[in-house]
C-alpha cells in the first residue's frame, strides 16, 4: 500500500487510491493511530467515478464514516491534481454530502462547500443561544466574547446531546477566530473546515461579518471563508507531509 500524508492547517489526513469501494473502518483506525499507525485525524480513500473526477470515502480517526470534511476536501483536491486524476487546476468529486468543486493554485486550494442547512437557531444551553448548522456535517455554533477558554467537558456534553461537532467563535480585528471539538476525533482539533464555515454562516446570517473573512483556527493558520454567487467557499494552504511507499498495518 502507498499512502500520502497531508496536513491542512494542522488537520491531517492519510490518502490513498483504490478501485474497490468497501468498509474501511478498521483500516482507518489502524492507519490513523498516532503511535502504531501513520497518525492522522482522518482517512480519505479516492475511487473512480463515471461522472466526476473521482469520489471519496472519508473516515474519522475512530473509524466512523463522515459525509464531509472541509480541510480534507482541499487536501484531496491537491492530491488528485498531483496524481493527474483531475485536470486544469480544478477538481470535481463526489462526497457523502454532495459534489464538491475545488480550485488548485500551487499549494493554495479553494473548495466550494455544499449548500448548508440551518437546522436550528434557538437552542438554549447554559444561558446562551446556540445554532445547529449542517455545513456538510452537523455543527453546534456558539458566539463568544473570546475563544481563549474552551471548556472541553461542556463541548463533549453538547457533542453527545446533539450528535454534532461543537464550535466557539469570536470576531476580532475583522477576523473570525474558531475553536472546534470534533466528533470522531472526540477532542479539540487544530482546525476544522466545515466548523469554520459553520461559524462564518452564523455570523454572516446575523450580519456580524462581511462576505469575505479571514478565519483563524486553533493552529493559528490564516484561511478565508466567503459567500460569493450564492456559494460558501473555503480556502487556504495545504501541505504534503510525506509519502509512505509500503507500510505494514
Amino acid at each position: 500500500m502507498t499512502v500520502t500524508k497531508y496536513s491542512a492547517n494542522g488537520n491531517d489526513f492519510v490518502i490513498f487510491i483504490s478501485k474497490v469501494k468497501e468498509d474501511r473502518s478498521d483500516l482507518a483506525r489502524r492507519l490513523c493511530h498516532r503511535q502504531n499507525g501513520v497518525g492522522a485525524d482522518g482517512l480519505v480513500v479516492v475511487m473512480p467515478h463515471p461522472d466526476y473526477d473521482f469520489e471519496w470515502d472519508f473516515y474519522n480517526s475512530d473509524g466512523s464514516y463522515a459525509s464531509m470534511c472541509g480541510n480534507a476536501s482541499r487536501a484531496v483536491a491537491h492530491y488528485a491534481h498531483e496524481k493527474g486524476i483531475s485536470k486544469d487546476n480544478k477538481a470535481l468529486f463526489l462526497t457523502g454530502a454532495g459534489v464538491i468543486r475545488a480550485t488548485i493554485n500551487g499549494m493554495y486550494v479553494v473548495s466550494d462547500m455544499v449548500p448548508p442547512k440551518i437546522i436550528s437557531t434557538d437552542i438554549q444551553e447554559y444561558g446562551e443561544v446556540l445554532w445547529l448548522i449542517d455545513s456538510g456535517v452537523p455543527h453546534i455554533v456558539a458566539i463568544r466574547d473570546s475563544v481563549e477558554e474552551f471548556d472541553l467537558s461542556w463541548a463533549k456534553e453538547m457533542r453527545e446531546k446533539y450528535n454534532a461537532n461543537v464550535n466557539i467563535c469570536t470576531i476580532e480585528d475583522d477576523a473570525l477566530f474558531v475553536r472546534t471539538y470534533e466528533r470522531g476525533v472526540e477532542d479539540e482539533t487544530l482546525a476544522c473546515g466545515t466548523g469554520m464555515v459553520a461559524c462564518f454562516i452564523r455570523c454572516f446570517r446575523e450580519d456580524l461579518v462581511t462576505t469575505t473573512m479571514k478565519v483563524y483556527p486553533k493552529s493559528g493558520d490564516e484561511l478565508y471563508v466567503s459567500f460569493e454567487d450564492g456559494v460558501y467557499r473555503f480556502g487556504g494552504k495545504v501541505t504534503k507531509t510525506f509519502i509512505a511507499e509500503t507500510i505494514d498495518i
